[in-house]
């Protein structure tokens, strides 16, 4: 039996119909062998970042946080652009990662989505900055740009769209063979 090892999936949108998941969930169904895509789901139940309370005990839902993000082979972000920047609750998800060792040299890459002219530029710049801050090892040639509209997504909210799931593939075969080698 081969070992099988986890891409974390986060998306950065709380949105039920978020397109930034729907891409997430077509990455877990085109998953290279020997790796499968975890959904991260409790971004809703992190509490505000407090540096007073990144300290043990941590709040358990910091703690599934960290122990997915250290358990996983590397991690996949999609995330919109909220009024210019990163989303909030995706922010303060992020800062529970600075500082800690689980992500420090993570391989970890993001597809952007967005079909706006702008392209969540704004989102995916602070994203890289502060994936910095955390020691993440971010795989730019696995991070792509592949513009999806509702339309292209269908009743079981995964993209059909063949150049977005391509584009997810090409992505996903970069940051599985970096994954492996780590």
């Amino acid at each position: 039996m081969s070992v099988v090892s986890d891409i974390l999936l986060l998306s950065g949108s709380l949105r039920t119909d978020s397109t930034n998941s729907a891409l997430l969930r077509t990455a877990g169904s085109l998953m290279a062998e020997g790796f499968r895509g975890a959904m991260y789901e409790g971004m809703g139940q992190l509490p505000h970042f407090n540096p007073d309370e990144d300290d043990d005990p941590l709040p358990p839902a910091v703690r599934d946080l960290r122990r997915r993000i250290a358990s996983a082979a590397g991690l996949l972000i999609c995330t919109p652009e909220y009024a210019g920047a990163l989303p909030g609750s995706f922010k303060n998800l992020l800062d529970w990662t600075v500082g800690g060792v689980e992500i420090c040299d993570k391989p970890t890459a993001w597809i952007n989505v967005s079909a706006k002219a702008t392209g969540a530029a704004n989102a995916h710049s602070s994203l890289r900055l502060v994936l910095n801050y955390t020691g993440a090892a971010i795989v730019d040639e696995a991070c792509v740009h592949a513009p999806v509209v509702p339309s292209m997504i269908n009743e079981d909210r995964i993209i059909t769209d063949r150049t977005v799931r391509d584009a997810v593939a090409g992505s996903l075969a970069v940051l599985t063979k970096r994954a492996a080698l780590s």
